[in-house]
């Protein structure tokens, strides 16, 4: 896997809405598929994502075996104060994926 990207706009104006771009290289295999030797592959799928902004959540989304490899999410927020977001990927294995971006609201 490789690290998480994130893009947060800095600097944005108080009360301004916001967009934030996501994206992770995960495979997101949906336990439907056969190997070679004819047996099911298991399910490995990302299946919480998470977004706190300075530690209250603004998103949250469940997801399920439909969602492509490599998942790219976009989602809007407002900008409230300057501070830390925080981005995490769970998966069915229990891994957890994060990143945090910093944002300045002037």
């Amino acid at each position: 896997m490789t690290e998480p990207r994130v893009r947060v706009p800095s600097p944005a104006r108080q009360g301004e809405v916001i967009e934030i771009k996501t994206l992770l290289s995960h495979p997101m295999e949906t336990g439907h598929r056969r190997d070679v030797y004819g047996q099911l592959i298991a399910r490995q799928i990302i299946h919480t994502f998470t977004c706190t902004y300075n530690g209250a959540v603004v998103f949250r989304a469940d997801w399920h075996p439909a969602v492509s490899a490599t998942p790219y999410l976009a989602f809007s927020t407002v900008a409230t104060e300057s501070g830390r977001l925080r981005f995490e990927w769970i998966d069915d294995e229990g891994s957890v994926y994060a990143t945090e971006a910093e944002i300045t609201v002037a």
